[in-house]
């Protein structure tokens, strides 16, 4: 896998943690489940255990992208001074 695939891939979890994090407020705004909207009253502590795990999983993702970025960096500067 190169670097580039890292940074693409952690863009795309970021991005799914973004309708994660979206459909989960979406289901406390309106009281219904997130994974069937036909299901009344979302439970706030999954609700909850939801936000704290996408949260992790957006950190984890954009630490991923930012060390992709460093790697990039340092290798256009290895290749400018070679």
């Amino acid at each position: 896998m190169n670097i580039s695939a890292a940074m693409g891939i952690s863009v795309s979890g970021m991005r799914n943690d973004m309708r994660r994090l979206n459909d989960t407020a979406q289901a406390v705004a309106s009281g219904t489940s997130t994974s069937d909207v036909s299901q009344p009253a979302t439970d706030p502590a999954d609700a909850m255990i939801d936000l704290v795990t996408t949260r992790q999983s957006f950190a984890a993702n954009a630490a991923v992208f930012e060390t992709g970025a460093d790697m990039w960096d340092m290798l256009m500067s290895i290749k400018k001074d070679g």
